[in-house]
């Protein structure tokens, strides 16, 4: 899927939020905190190799989440803003656990919604490919057809990133045009992280 050409749909466990084959499920900030503070994340590091965090920053400076975007009048940089929320993360699982197993987490935080990440694979122009605000709107713009109608549901994203997964030569050359997706994958990279399917 995307970065792990041997991975299957079926080798991804989900957990928050957690749905049977076929069904829809919902999930959001708030569900991501409460998870990162339940014991069943502690419990399913037992059953996995790696725990991937995904969280959009869209809605970070609201109540709660608590991370503005703005400092001092000026916007924060994605590697700013990035390593705020993974900090938030961090500290909602709890310091001295993520400290015991801080090598099966990763987090996959995108800049400002997941809509950004797909922006490289329908985006021709650069500068529209890196853009991290208005990503849905900019996305249903230059779909077509079907595809436009997208919702955001899990089989929905699944169509609209199947050219990541099915053609890993595509995934190599667009990712990096998005600085949130760009800066996971590299992580992915550095820590030399390989999965055994």
């Amino acid at each position: 899927m995307g970065y792990f050409t041997d991975l299957e749909p079926d080798d991804v466990i989900e957990l928050q939020p957690q749905r049977k084959k076929g069904e829809e499920s919902f999930g959001n900030w708030e569900l991501v905190f409460a998870y990162c503070q339940s014991e069943k994340l502690k419990q399913a590091l037992q059953f996995v190799d790696y725990i991937i965090i995904h969280i959009d920053t869209d809605v970070c400076d609201r109540v709660n989440f608590d991370i503005p975007k703005y400092e001092a009048e000026k916007e924060l940089s994605v590697e700013e803003l990035r390593d705020r929320v993974r900090q938030k993360l961090i500290g909602l699982i709890g310091e001295t656990f993520y400290r015991q197993f801080a090598p099966q987490f990763l987090f996959a935080i995108a800049i400002h919604s997941l809509e950004c990440w797909l922006l490289p694979l329908y985006c021709t122009d650069i500068k529209q490919a890196a853009q991290t605000k208005n990503c849905e709107k900019r996305l249903r713009r230059v779909l077509t057809g079907e595809l436009a109608k997208f919702s955001k549901s899990q089989p929905d994203y699944d169509r609209l990133s199947e050219n990541y997964y099915l053609n890993p030569e595509k995934f190599t050359q667009y990712y990096p045009k998005n600085p949130s997706l760009k800066i996971f994958i590299e992580e992915i990279q550095t820590r030399k992280i390989t999965l055994e399917i």
